[in-house]
């Protein structure tokens, strides 16, 4: 079997071209969306990873799923990934995230004076909350438009603007990576006590669905949009 991806092979754009590659990832705690801009081996190294063995793995799944690979969102319009973007990331988060907020107060004032880690996890997930409610507010009325404002009028202008705007957007997108993957931390991966009970149960998984929503979030828009939007801008000047 010829081999598609190797150690050289850019974590983001394994995942642009092979979207089930995330699966891969997240099992060895691999962060394709806002560490997705660097070698898959350096990543694997740095996490003391076999990687001959995983590259094997990765390989072999793409080969399995070659005519099956999903959408390709880096051939798509500006339009329709901000749309695709919007109606499928930021819906999630608009009801997911006041829907999940009183199972996870509620699980720390049960259960917080047994496990007293969950005050911390509620105190994360409420600064997440907050950060991705912002977030999601600002590029609906913000990036979004001037990106789509330039690819209409390529002004300098208008770059200077979106490039900004983008600038920040990544940054908050570190910073609620950084949150994301606290609460993994904290919650050993999302495992609940043997003696939990359904809410408790609930809200960790809830929380692991959150994460893997996120993390495809980034990735659609550090690895695919930014990037063409920033290249585009180039060739345009």
């Amino acid at each position: 079997m010829e081999k598609k991806f190797t150690q050289q092979s850019i974590i983001g754009e394994i995942v642009t071209a092979f979207p089930k590659a995330s699966d891969l990832f997240k099992a060895y705690k691999i962060d394709f969306c806002c560490g997705g801009n660097r070698p898959l081996g350096e990543a694997l190294q740095e996490k003391n990873l076999p990687a001959d063995e995983i590259l094997q793995q990765l390989n072999e799944e793409y080969a399995k799923t070659a005519e099956k690979i999903d959408k390709d969102w880096s051939q798509v319009s500006y339009s329709e990934l901000i749309n695709h973007i919007v109606q499928t990331h930021h819906r999630y988060l608009a009801e997911e995230l006041p829907q999940l907020s009183p199972y996870v107060t509620k699980v720390l004032r049960v259960h917080g004076a047994e496990h007293p880690h969950l005050a911390k996890i509620h105190k994360l997930f409420n600064e997440l909350k907050t950060e991705l409610e912002q977030h999601t507010l600002k590029e609906e009325t913000k990036a979004f438009p001037l990106i789509l404002q330039f690819e209409k009028n390529p002004t300098n202008e208008n770059e200077e603007a979106m490039k900004q705007v983008i600038r920040e957007l990544v940054a908050e997108h570190d910073t609620a990576g950084d949150i994301i993957k606290e609460i993994r931390e904290i919650t050993s991966d999302f495992t609940p006590p043997q003696e939990a009970c359904r809410t408790y149960q609930l809200v960790y998984k809830r929380l692991e669905a959150l994460e893997n929503d996120l993390f495809e979030h980034i990735h659609l828009e550090n690895n695919i949009l930014f990037p063409r939007v920033l290249a585009e801008s180039t060739i345009k000047a």
